[in-house]
């Protein structure tokens, strides 16, 4: 064991841990300083490089999240007093300073915290609106987000995706590069625009959760820690619009699949699929928290008298699934039932074989093998082509199952995921 830590070190700590927790914040607010989020992460380096130095000599300040916001603004003046719109953003700075002295005079300590009366002028919720403009490409709008609103370091974000630094901090740049030669405002769209962003932005948050739950290549199959990431910030997502169902039926999907993630790998790496998985694996927590956000994304529904989106009928899927002790007690009609609503109001390729799926434990493989040959334009979709290989192996026709196995095989890119392929492929 080793012994206490001295002050410096204790400090550095927490130097560290309120960099990794306040930078989204401080990093969004900045941003509607300065309108440049590149200038706003310089400024944020500059509060913590400050932090280093003086945290271990003066010690650590009740509020660290607010003195790293007030030292950056301190150093966005010194920086403004070089701008030719010096005035304009001073006396929004200026206010801006003055406004939180006046709140810390009147609420000192260490919990202190400044009420927002408008969830949708939240400087975060600005920003996530932005990472996520749908005039970006979608690795572009995953790489933001995650660094911008998730916190993450590049290193981090190339580790999660399997690609190079360098890739991720050049989509990074050029996201932001885009956004400034675009001059995408730092804003929520108003109510006009705000359900057709408000896609874009969950389709992030999915893209980014799903990526972690089948990974598309390298040798795991789960990347529990994207999962996380996504799951965190559909939580921050669902408090900055507690009013929006589809975004607590995104938070309910996303935790109810997520509490799956450790029972779906062996102890030695190898795939288990849903039907084999010890449901005593699965996380209750989340379980509970999956059916909270969907019964807020129902509530909501109801009270305006619309119909549930897309992400909460999903929601509702995994919660069937969730409530299930065993694949045979699963109510598959209820499944089947939700899936055909899913295709009839967001119709596309994977609801269909997905649905399929669902349609074959209730009727059998036959009835799931008609409505997969039916599915147009996923012809080198490797999963179509596995869950046609299952429907012909227990159709008893093995030769056909064998083909398709080898060719879903051949079109995934993760190794786990492969290897399972194969050992279906074999006599």
């Amino acid at each position: 064991m080793g012994g206490p830590r001295s002050p410096d070190e204790s400090a550095r700590r927490a130097v560290e841990a309120a960099w990794r927790i306040e930078w989204p914040r401080l990093v969004a607010g900045l941003t509607r300083v300065t309108g440049d989020i590149s200038a706003a992460e310089e400024l944020a380096q500059d509060a913590y490089v400050a932090a280093l130095e003086q945290w271990p000599r003066d010690g650590v300040p009740p509020n660290p999240g607010g003195w790293l916001m007030l030292t950056a603004k301190h150093r966005a003046i010194d920086r403004i007093r070089r701008d030719a719109v010096f005035a304009r953003k001073l006396a929004l700075l200026g206010h801006d300073l003055l406004t939180e002295q006046r709140q810390r005079r009147q609420q000192p300590g260490p919990d202190e915290t400044v009420a927002q009366d408008d969830p949708l002028e939240d400087d975060l919720l600005r920003m996530i609106f932005t990472a996520c403009h749908p005039v970006l490409s979608a690795p572009a709008r995953a790489a933001l987000t995650l660094r911008m609103v998730g916190g993450l370091t590049t290193a981090e974000i190339a580790r999660a995706y399997l690609v190079s630094e360098s890739t991720v901090a050049q989509r990074i740049v050029r996201a932001k590069r885009t956004i400034a030669a675009e001059g995408l405002p730092y804003q929520v769209p108003g109510d006009a625009e705000l359900t057709a962003r408000l896609d874009s932005v969950l389709e992030v948050i999915y893209l980014i959760f799903n990526e972690g739950y089948s990974a598309t290549s390298g040798t795991d199959w789960v990347r529990a820690e994207l999962c996380q990431d996504a799951v965190r910030l559909a939580r921050v997502l669902a408090g900055l619009l507690p009013s929006e169902p589809d975004v607590h039926g995104l938070a309910a999907l996303l935790e109810l699949q997520g509490s799956r993630i450790r029972a779906r790998r062996a102890a030695d790496g190898r795939v288990v699929l849903l039907a084999d998985q010890d449901r005593a694996h699965w996380n209750g927590l989340a379980v509970r928290r999956g059916f909270a956000a969907l019964g807020r994304a129902h509530a909501l529904n109801r009270q305006r008298g619309l119909a549930p989106g897309r992400y909460t009928l999903q929601a509702a899927i995994a919660a069937a699934h969730a409530m299930a002790p065993t694949v045979a007690e699963t109510d598959w009609r209820r499944i089947a039932g939700l899936y055909a609503v899913l295709a009839q109001r967001f119709p596309s390729p994977v609801v269909e074989l997905n649905r399929a799926v669902a349609v074959a434990m209730l009727h059998g493989p036959a009835a799931g093998l008609e409505l997969v040959d039916k599915v147009d334009a996923l012809d080198d979709y490797h999963l179509l082509h596995a869950v046609r290989g299952d429907f012909l192996a227990r159709l008893g026709r093995e030769d056909e199952a064998r083909a398709e196995f080898v060719r879903a095989a051949e079109l995934t890119g993760n190794d786990a995921e492969r290897e399972l392929l194969l050992r279906r492929a074999q006599p």
